[in-house]
């Protein structure tokens, strides 16, 4: 910083803070979305230039998605309150919310860029192994949250807005739920109604 070394205070700030988020995802191709608060853009690898080219400007995720996205195998561990959403968003909630595809891949990055590209819910809830959440707030669901949120979705820690949270250390760790705009108020009115 101007005033000397950064220091641990510097990096103890809510996400709101932040000045750019972003990503890389590997697969069948290579491919960079970030934002710098103006928009999210999604840049894919040409290989044949070694560049990356604009391909998905303007990302915008859809108001309520077609999919959610959680390991299920925890369900035992879950709170009453997050086994409600994940059934909900399982068999649907009498009009509330329609019932979702799952699709599960088990990998933070690639299941959220598929929930923000076709709509949808990723959620990694706290449990009894993980009480505090297992996802590190500051280097994992803030960056994510500052994405999703700018393309037009939501993320949340089951009560708060993931960007609102001022982080007490480092390693801070946090359930999330993010996604969907809708999908996530819903989650958020079910867990709020304990």
């Amino acid at each position: 910083t101007k005033k000397g070394p950064g220091t641990l205070a510097d990096c103890l700030q809510k996400g709101r803070a932040q000045v750019a988020a972003g990503y890389i995802l590997y697969g069948s191709s290579t491919m960079l979305v970030y934002t710098t608060g103006q928009g999210v853009h999604g840049f894919t690898l040409d290989p044949t230039i070694g560049e990356f080219l604009l391909s998905h400007p303007d990302i915008r995720s859809p108001d309520v998605g077609q999919y959610y996205s959680v390991n299920e195998s925890h369900w035992n561990k879950w709170a009453p309150g997050i086994q409600r959403v994940v059934g909900a968003f399982k068999n649907g909630d009498g009009g509330r919310v329609e019932a979702k595809n799952a699709r599960y891949i088990g990998s933070l990055v690639a299941d959220i860029h598929r929930n923000l590209m076709s709509g949808g819910v990723f959620l990694y809830p706290a449990d009894t192994i993980s009480p505090q959440g297992k996802l590190r707030l500051l280097y994992e669901a803030a960056p994510l949250a500052y994405v999703v949120e700018q393309a037009g979705g939501a993320a949340i820690d089951g009560e708060r807005d993931i960007l609102d949270i001022k982080p007490s250390e480092l390693h801070q760790r946090t359930p999330l739920i993010i996604g969907s705009k809708r999908d996530v108020a819903y989650a958020h009115s079910v867990l709020s109604a304990r």
